[in-house]
């Protein structure tokens, strides 16, 4: 388990913090700070009320819910989003909705969960060519049928 600092934002007064919904949840659900109406095929920066400091060699990554998604075809774009460690804004979640209706998301409502991560930073080394595989350079659908 990692700690993570949390500053509230004047407008996420009187919001719940992010938070697991059942003992082994592997993503902390978090709710929205303001209402907005997504028509069908909108996106809208949702406001969560909330920065955080995350520590370095982590990240945390911003997940849709599946009950938005199946009921509502509501869902986070950019999925997984990445918020790194040394980001110090607003976390906001870009919300788009995939459905055929208008979604009004309600101030206080569940929009995502939050899942941290630990990150492996690398180092990228140009070569002339690359060790072969069986697999080689077969590429979208080639493992499959």
């Amino acid at each position: 388990m990692i700690d993570i600092q949390l500053k509230r934002l004047v407008h996420g007064e009187g919001l719940p913090l992010p938070a697991y919904a059942t003992e082994h949840a592997a993503g902390l659900d978090v709710v929205a700070a303001e209402g907005v109406t997504l028509a069908p095929g909108a996106r809208h920066a949702v406001a969560t009320g909330f920065a955080i400091a995350i520590p370095h060699g982590y990240e945390v990554q911003v997940r849709p819910r599946s009950g938005l998604a199946l009921k509502h075809g509501v869902t986070c774009l950019n999925t997984p989003g990445t918020i790194d460690s040394d980001y110090r804004g607003e976390v906001k979640v870009i919300l788009a909705n995939l459905g055929s209706e208008p979604f009004e998301v309600r101030r206080g409502e569940r929009i995502a969960q939050l899942v941290p991560a630990p990150v492996l930073q690398a180092r990228f080394t140009e070569m002339d060519e690359l060790e072969t595989t069986s697999r080689g350079t077969g590429g979208f659908g080639s493992t499959g049928r």
